[in-house]
């Protein structure tokens, strides 16, 4: 790694870590406040590390690659207002054309939330992004924890083999495309589920849908995640 991204990793890191640990909105880098009037954690994404979630395996990715608008979401299965969030970015799927939605796997509260990440890199790596989509709204769908025997029933349910989903889960592939997730969530500073990136920021836990929609209208206008 050269010492440019080096430094960079540190500094966004600590800069959003300070944020998600409740720094007031004068810390952050544009003021935002969410639906319920809570200042929204916010910082620059470098923007090498931006151009790597493009790139990155086990993405799942929707709507036009040359879209004016392009949000990035890092989610995790056990997160309670990643389930929220999930049903606001469906919304914005059905009604905005020109959004590129990615979604990325950050496992950061428990090791069921890894273990259900496998399953859920497994069945896109079998059958493909519609295939995972799916599965992922499914399991945000069901009530309680999520972990491997709560993905394999879904991924069942929905299916798939689940032998096959289960043997590639638990590959050495699979868990470097989980890993390999995690670190770039990590690098970002991404503390939080869900996190976006955005307009070149990251933006720290769920806003609220006419936030995360407002966040976006200022992208498409301006570039930015506030005009």
């Amino acid at each position: 790694m050269i010492p440019r991204r080096s430094a960079l990793l540190a500094l966004t890191a600590a800069l959003t870590l300070r944020q998600a640990h409740g720094q007031s909105a004068a810390n952050q880098w544009f003021p935002l406040q969410g639906d319920e009037g809570h200042p929204v954690p916010n910082g620059r994404a470098p923007i090498e590390l931006v151009e790597e979630i493009e790139d990155l395996r086990g993405a799942i990715w929707s709507g036009p690659p040359t879209a004016a608008v392009k949000l990035v979401e890092f989610y995790d299965y056990n997160c309670p207002w990643c389930r929220a969030a999930s049903a606001a970015r469906d919304g914005l799927r059905s009604t905005e054309s020109d959004l590129r939605i990615g979604l990325v796997n950050n496992p950061i509260l428990s090791p069921r939330s890894a273990d259900a990440a496998r399953v859920d890199l497994a069945v896109l790596k079998l059958a493909g992004a519609g295939a995972s989509y799916r599965l992922h709204r499914r399991l945000f769908e069901r009530p309680g924890p999520i972990g491997r025997d709560q993905a394999l029933e879904a991924a069942a349910a929905l299916g798939f083999d689940r032998a096959a989903v289960e043997t590639l889960s638990g590959s050495a592939e699979i868990q470097a495309t989980l890993q390999q997730q995690m670190s770039l969530a990590a690098s970002l500073g991404i503390a939080a589920t869900p996190s976006y990136v955005i307009g070149g920021a990251t933006v720290l836990g769920y806003p609220g849908p006419k936030t995360l929609a407002g966040i976006v209208a200022s992208a498409r206008r301006c570039g930015l995640i506030s005009c």
